[in-house]
């Protein structure tokens, strides 16, 4: 992606996008033609039943996937037709992820989990990627378990694991797949709080659930169904959502 040039604007934006799959000979729209567009710093939250179209958004907001047609913008840079080896670099560079099942190596430490990204990426060099791991270890409170096997540590600490990962490489934006749905509700509520934190300093953070309590931790509100955004919205620098403020939301967006 060197020499590229960037189209000054917002860090994610899509522009008419469909997910088109053919079922039984006929088209299924998992996306139907979805605009949306996140900024630096937003901690945005997808929502959806089964079948809304959340999964199949980020799996293209994180270049796992790519639209049938449409535009998507990451970072000022279109990504939408890269083909498998350049998205895989993109997703290297520039994005991270944490996912519902952890992903982490088993029979590795937490920090050479933590160590991945860079050793696929080679930025850093074995000092400083080392020295970075230690620092996020430390940052999401598990200094003192970098030895730790994933066997060791409990859902909630693997998934810190997970976030320490996510960062590893200063990606513009982390991408959070129902990050509490295998946690019980206390490491769901510290695993929230460390998202909030990070949103705090600036990082940005687009996350799919379909939890009311969980999506209260978001400041912004996206609202699927049948592939298209009912209901898009922003705290706009007030109060936090209580659980069943976003009940009432989504409720009203699929009305």
């Amino acid at each position: 992606m060197s020499g590229e040039t960037k189209a000054r604007g917002h860090l994610i934006e899509i522009r008419d996008m469909y997910k088109i799959y053919a079922v039984g000979g006929e088209p299924v729209h998992a996306l139907d033609g979805v605009s949306l567009s996140v900024d630096e710093g937003e901690f945005v939250a997808i929502m959806g039943s089964s079948g809304s179209g959340k999964s199949t958004m980020l799996n293209i907001l994180g270049c796992l996937d790519v639209p049938t047609k449409g535009s998507y913008l990451l970072d000022g840079i279109e990504v939408a037709a890269r083909s498998r080896a350049e998205l895989a670099r993109i997703r290297n560079r520039k994005l991270g992820f944490v996912f519902q099942n952890f992903n982490l190596l088993p029979r590795t430490s937490a920090l050479e989990n933590v160590e991945l990204p860079d050793l696929y990426m080679g930025r850093l060099g074995r000092r400083g990627r080392r020295e970075r791991a230690m620092m996020l270890l430390e940052r999401v409170g598990l200094k003192g378990r970098e030895s730790h096997t994933p066997a060791q540590l409990s859902g909630g600490q693997q998934q810190r694991v997970a976030i320490a990962r996510a960062l590893m490489n200063n990606p513009p934006v982390v991408f959070a797949d129902e990050p509490t749905g295998n946690l019980d509700t206390k490491s769901s509520i510290e695993i929230m709080n460390l998202f909030t934190e990070l949103s705090n300093e600036g990082i940005t953070i687009v996350m799919v659930t379909h939890e009311d309590d969980i999506a209260s931790y978001a400041k912004r509100h996206v609202v699927m169904r049948d592939g298209k955004v009912m209901r898009d919205d922003r705290d706009d620098g007030g109060a936090r959502k209580t659980q069943d403020e976003v009940a009432r939301l989504v409720k009203e967006a699929l009305a």
